[in-house]
């Protein structure tokens, strides 16, 4: 059995920036390796703590490392997006916060066969879920050039997304790409010599484009954001860590347009109490990994830190 070392990002922070209630109920939506959900815990009393991962590994994997599991703590094996339905079933209809710490697990991405890294050669699979049909293979075998061009150029942010897009359309004609260094090759064929010498992993952001596509990761965010903003108790907050700019931005303008004021004539004195904002920004800038966090934990550079209230 392969040994997984893992290194909660922002583990404090994250935590500490939801002023926990040791008897309020909380939700940590990224179980993961429990690193957060463990800190939680520690802060609560008779609070009721609800654990999500899509990832049976990682529900498997926390159950063993926690045995005896405290009563208080519930591993949830569901998708994130469904949040609120997932929290009607144990009669949770409100919560006093909620943990995000978004992305891919070192765990998920340290396992060879998972095919979610360029650096092993594995079957191109790339599921956080996976009972579910869609894979990395079928995307990158199946789905039309315009559509891995479109998710090369939004996911991965790829400035050479139809040069890689044209070589996986041609390798796929003669029989299926098969495997993550297969598509490696095929994405460094794509990029010229002199852009692959800098930037990183010339496979990098088609690798994080294909994956955001198969476990559709933005738009579970945002409908797991949207229902976590409608459950959240006064007083109650959202923590959420991203690791890559698409999801920082989505997060930033959600939570912009709940703590904005609402419209109202200019010639107005007073802002009336029914137009003022239900919620208030904590973070008005993202809080970042400290200089001995990220010396220690190479996963931690790109990771920012977004917190939201609800008004009590």
């Amino acid at each position: 059995m392969t040994e997984y070392t893992h290194e909660t990002v922002l583990l404090h922070e994250a935590v500490d920036e939801l002023a926990v209630q040791p008897t309020g109920t909380y939700v940590d939506a990224t179980l993961g390796r429990a690193g957060h959900t463990k800190r939680l815990l520690s802060q609560l009393t008779s609070g009721q703590l609800y654990s999500f991962d899509q990832d049976a590994a990682a529900i498997t994997a926390v159950e063993a490392d926690m045995a005896p599991l405290p009563a208080n703590l519930h591993l949830v094996h569901a998708n994130f997006r469904d949040l609120q339905s997932t929290l009607a079933t144990f009669g949770v209809t409100q919560v006093t916060g909620v943990l995000y710490d978004l992305g891919v697990s070192s765990p998920q991405f340290d396992d060879s066969t998972r095919g979610f890294s360029y650096r092993f050669d594995a079957p191109l699979d790339m599921r956080m879920d996976q009972s579910q049909a869609l894979t990395a293979k079928t995307v990158v075998n199946e789905w039309s050039f315009n559509d891995l061009v479109r998710i090369f150029s939004r996911y991965g942010e790829e400035k050479f997304a139809k040069p890689i897009a044209r070589q996986i359309e041609r390798a796929r004609a003669e029989r299926p790409i098969e495997t993550t260094f297969e598509l490696v090759d095929l994405i460094k064929a794509g990029i010229p010599a002199k852009a692959r010498r800098t930037g990183g992993h010339p496979a990098k952001r088609v690798f994080q484009a294909i994956r955001i596509a198969v476990n559709d990761e933005l738009g579970a965010l945002e409908a797991s954001l949207t229902q976590a903003l409608t459950l959240l108790a006064p007083g109650g907050r959202i923590s959420v860590i991203t690791f890559q700019s698409l999801e920082d931005r989505l997060v930033k303008t959600m939570f912009k347009e709940k703590t904005s004021v609402q419209d109202v004539p200019r010639d107005l004195p007073v802002i009336p109490a029914s137009a003022q904002p239900d919620f208030t920004l904590i973070t008005r800038k993202p809080v970042l990994p400290s200089a001995g966090e990220l010396t220690e934990n190479h996963r931690a550079h790109s990771a920012k830190l977004r917190v939201i209230e609800k008004r009590s």
